[in-house]
């Protein structure tokens, strides 16, 4: 009598399906940090293609991927799952703000309207994306035609796009030949006290005209010279208090000379 065949058992189980959105946040919500984790690696591809929409030249991809990463667990920790919304509805004007928020708080280095940097952001990439295939660059009319906007506010975007990065006083102007670089600030003017001293001449010449030469002298030897009453009425021939007198009369006068006259 032969043996009974008895059939092998079967080790291949039924795969576990993936919890649904609904499950995961109400596991979510009773503080089930696995389920949390599950919903950030479900939705972080959706964090990072927001992020590549704002990438430029000067600003690191990692950067944005991680200030949108911290957009969309904001978005999970609010969503309210009661709501008959999709989560992804909810959760890109999320981001967005994020991004946006990054951008106008810490990477602007001048303060620039909100709207007007957000305006800035978009033509970026209208000309990003106007340039990919052709051999130039897009024109302002066709920036403002792809955008929906004047040419005047595109040209004000352009220039606030200026305050995006600020250049550094003592980066070198030029990187040829062997002499050391001059640098910005190297180029920069200073302060001439010249011509202040110019303006008050020009200034004081006709008051002047206006006392008498001994007050002219007096007030030569005090504020120019800088000598005292005392030296000064040794000088011409007049006690302290004659120098004080005329001092003070003829400050008197060119106060009166440059203050403007008044219509009766």
């Amino acid at each position: 009598m032969s043996a009974r065949q008895i059939p092998p058992k079967r080790t291949d189980a039924v795969p576990t399906a993936d919890p649904p959105d609904e499950e995961l946040f109400a596991r979510a919500r009773a503080a089930d940090g696995r389920a949390r984790e599950r919903l950030i690696e479900r939705y972080l591809p959706l964090a990072r293609r927001l992020a590549r929409r704002y990438q430029r030249t000067d600003e690191p991809l990692e950067d944005l991927v991680q200030v949108a990463s911290l957009g969309l667990i904001k978005a999970i920790d609010r969503f309210d799952a009661g709501r008959e919304v999709v989560f992804s509805s909810y959760a890109v004007p999320t981001i967005l703000g994020e991004l946006k928020r990054h951008f106008r708080d810490r990477t602007w280095s001048v303060r620039v309207p909100r709207d007007l940097q957000e305006l800035a952001l978009r033509v970026d990439q209208t000309i990003a994306t106007l340039s990919a295939g052709r051999s130039r660059a897009p024109s302002v009319a066709e920036i403002a035609g792809a955008l929906s906007v004047s040419q005047e506010q595109v040209l004000d975007a352009l220039e606030a796009a200026g305050a995006y990065r600020a250049g550094s006083l003592d980066a070198p102007r030029s990187l040829h030949g062997d002499e050391p670089a001059e640098s910005l600030a190297d180029a920069l003017g200073m302060q001439e006290p010249g011509f202040d001293r110019a303006e008050e001449r020009a200034t004081l010449e006709p008051l002047l005209l206006k006392i008498s030469e001994r007050e002219r002298i007096v007030l030569r030897l005090r504020f120019g010279e800088d000598l005292t009453q005392a030296e000064i009425g040794e000088r011409i021939g007049v006690s302290q208090m004659q120098v004080s007198r005329v001092i003070r009369q003829a400050l008197a006068r060119l106060r009166t000379g440059l203050e403007p006259r008044r219509d009766d």
